[in-house]
């Protein structure tokens, strides 16, 4: 594992969160307006996955006692008529006590089990089968860690909310061009266009998976932070409205407004984590292979952080 610590005061990364950040910063005659805008866009963004609470769980956490908690960030890539994959997965864990989060990105190519298909296939494939609840259960599978709440959001609504927040600028540190545009090394600024293809190239990076997860991070970050700074009305409708139709989770608006309170002084320490592994064609399909003691000693790191008991030998 290879991590890099930032001091920073980071923000949440989830888009979700950000409209409620919005919210928060916000005063003066919009405040009714957005409050009664943003409980209807969490009352119709909640998806069901049948449980309360993970089975890795003995209890339910509690917010007010600042227990530890697991999200998993999910971006699919779903378009009309086929539900997708994950397209990329990103698993944070969150200690208020310690006052740190744990990013962790999960190549999509990992080999892993597929629960309830038996199967060894790509992790990112799980979604395709048994969408959000089989993706989040092989998540929990292969980390053997519980997974508390979910965010998922298409990835085909970058374009809208990039555009939803009059466009967003990034610092660019590796030269490409794709889907007809091209992105030059430092500050760029992205559109709703050029903001989706930003954030699909994998190819042509050397770190591939890796690397477009990195700028898909880039773009979450810029849309938050551009929308701290709205104060158009017309532009929380746009954003709520991108929300809507784009974004789907477990978090309730009063768990939101929870975490807000009990676990934001979590994400000035963000620390993040590549999982080591090497690439490998098995019946010429390429996978991306994890080695037992890689994954048993990052299994570890995130139970550690999770204030969990920790395993001494393999599932």
């Amino acid at each position: 594992m290879r991590a890099t610590k930032n001091k920073k005061n980071k923000k949440w990364l989830w888009i979700t969160l950000s409209i409620i950040g919005v919210l928060v910063l916000s005063t003066g005659g919009y405040a009714l307006y957005l409050y009664t805008s943003a409980a209807n866009t969490i009352a119709s963004i909640q998806e069901d996955i049948g449980r309360d609470k993970s089975e890795k769980r003995p209890e339910k956490v509690v917010h007010e006692e600042k227990d530890p908690i697991s999200i998993l960030l999910m971006g699919v890539d779903e378009r009309e008529g086929d539900r997708g994959r994950s397209d990329s997965l990103i698993l944070m864990t969150v200690n208020p006590t310690k006052q740190t989060t744990q990013m962790v990105s999960i190549p999509r190519d990992t080999r892993t089990e597929i629960v309830g298909k038996g199967i060894q296939d790509k992790i990112n494939h799980a979604y395709a089968f048994g969408g959000t609840e089989m993706a989040i259960e092989t998540v929990e599978n292969f980390l053997d860690i519980p997974v508390d709440y979910f965010v998922k959001i298409n990835m085909e609504s970058f374009k809208d909310t990039v555009d939803s927040v009059g466009g967003i600028e990034v610092n660019n540190n590796l030269a490409f061009s794709y889907g007809g545009h091209d992105f030059p090394e430092g500050p760029v600024f992205l559109d709703g266009e050029k903001a989706l293809n930003f954030t699909r190239m994998r190819y042509e990076d050397p770190r591939g998976d890796f690397g477009r997860q990195e700028r898909q991070r880039q773009v979450i970050e810029g849309v938050i932070q551009k929308g701290a700074n709205i104060s158009s009305i017309t532009k929380f409708g746009d954003m709520f409205n991108v929300v809507r139709d784009n974004v789907k989770t477990n978090l309730s608006l009063d768990e939101m407004w929870s975490v807000q309170a009990n676990y934001k002084e979590a994400s000035k320490n963000l620390e993040q984590f590549q999982i080591k592994g090497t690439g490998d064609k098995i019946d010429g399909i390429y996978y991306y292979i994890v080695a037992e003691e890689e994954r048993l000693a990052l299994s570890n790191q995130l139970k550690e952080h999770l204030e969990m008991k920790e395993n001494t030998a393999s599932n």
